[in-house]
């Protein structure tokens, strides 16, 4: 077999600077070497597809091979990466390298020293820090790709995902649904590019915030702190539709509770401290100016008794949340139903 070509040797600024981190998923294209490191796999799936399209593009017939890092033997990569007689192109997956036993991480970085140029060696990483060291290398290693398969925490980041997906199909949405859209399915990112898909098959033109409520307007992904704000704003029947959503996306009693007790303890802090201005106040008190100037709004809106029969009604709620009573449920709805009547 013909030996694998060797990379002349580069300073580790000029191999950094070569590096090709950050691809987009969609864009990814066959390289020596390609890091898809992240735990989204939605990402990572995306990435890899977008990859074996552009192998068949170049090679109908290439040799594909995938492999796990966890219970690796010594020179087995060796052997998955051996150029063939012909030279025909190859791909080698190694799932799990963030698995990867030792032997593993001293072959690769062995490997990384001359990729074979007719392979594709694709490594999937999913995050921590057991063969980071094979990452940093091959990071600095001309000719790698790198997909980030980071969760995206953000609902901006998740908007941007669906107007970038939108907007690849040569179609148009409208901001407000694609924000319905995250609001409805922003937990989970292979099930948002799912509805894209299905929304682009199921309309024409530009997709509406009306086409969206229609096919997902019985669902809706809440979160602690937006039970919270309605029924500190005294919208009761808001944030009980709010409290059953959250509760049927699976957002535990626990932390709507603790989104409850959050907001009227900055609001007790806020109310104790007295007049003053929002940046003095702030910096007494600990916190941003423009969440002391909120709470000072909302304090003189909250009656004083109404303020402490809520205080006692998200204790017991909390209590009863953690095991501490038989009606968990009622408890929190109460709580909520509390919260929201302390507005005067």
């Amino acid at each position: 077999m013909p030996a694998a070509k060797k990379t002349a040797a580069k300073s580790p600024a000029k191999k950094a600077a070569s590096a090709a981190p950050g691809i987009p998923p969609h864009d990814l294209a066959p390289a020596p070497v390609v890091l898809l490191a992240g735990s989204e796999e939605a990402l990572a799936d995306r990435a890899f597809t977008a990859l074996l399209t552009r192998m068949r593009e170049l090679d109908p017939s290439f040799e594909r091979t995938d492999v796990a890092a966890a219970g690796y033997q010594k020179g087995q990569l060796a052997t998955w990466t051996s150029p063939s007689l012909f030279d025909e192109r190859s791909l080698v997956l190694v799932d799990g390298v963030d698995a990867a036993s030792e032997a593993f991480v001293e072959d690769v970085l062995e490997y990384l020293q001359a990729p074979v140029d007719t392979v594709v060696l694709v490594l999937r990483h999913r995050g921590g820090n057991r063969a980071k060291k094979v990452l940093d290398t091959a990071r600095a290693v001309a000719g790698v790709a790198e997909v980030s398969c980071q969760p995206l925490k953000r609902d901006q980041d998740k908007v941007d995902f669906v107007l970038s997906d939108v907007r690849r199909a040569r179609r148009s949405i409208d901001v407000e649904a694609a924000r319905a859209l995250v609001a409805a399915l922003g937990s989970d990112l292979g099930e948002l590019a799912a509805a894209v898909d299905q929304l682009l098959t199921d309309t024409e033109g530009t997709v509406t915030e009306d086409a969206v409520h229609r096919y997902h307007g019985g669902r809706r992904e809440a979160t602690g702190f937006e039970v919270a704000d309605a029924a500190v704003e005294g919208r009761e029947g808001q944030a009980l539709v709010l409290l059953r959503h959250a509760e049927a996306t699976g957002v535990p009693a626990v932390v709507v509770v603790a989104a409850l007790a959050s907001r009227l303890r900055q609001l007790a802090k806020v109310a104790g401290a007295g007049r003053g201005r929002p940046a003095d106040l702030a910096r007494e008190l600990g916190m941003a100016p423009w969440l002391v100037e909120k709470a000072q709004r909302e304090v003189r809106l909250l009656s004083p008794d109404g303020m402490a029969e809520a205080i006692l009604a998200v204790a017991a709620a909390d209590h009863a949340v953690k095991g501490g009573g038989a009606h968990a449920e009622h408890a929190l709805e109460k709580a909520v139903r509390v919260v929201a009547a302390a507005r005067r």
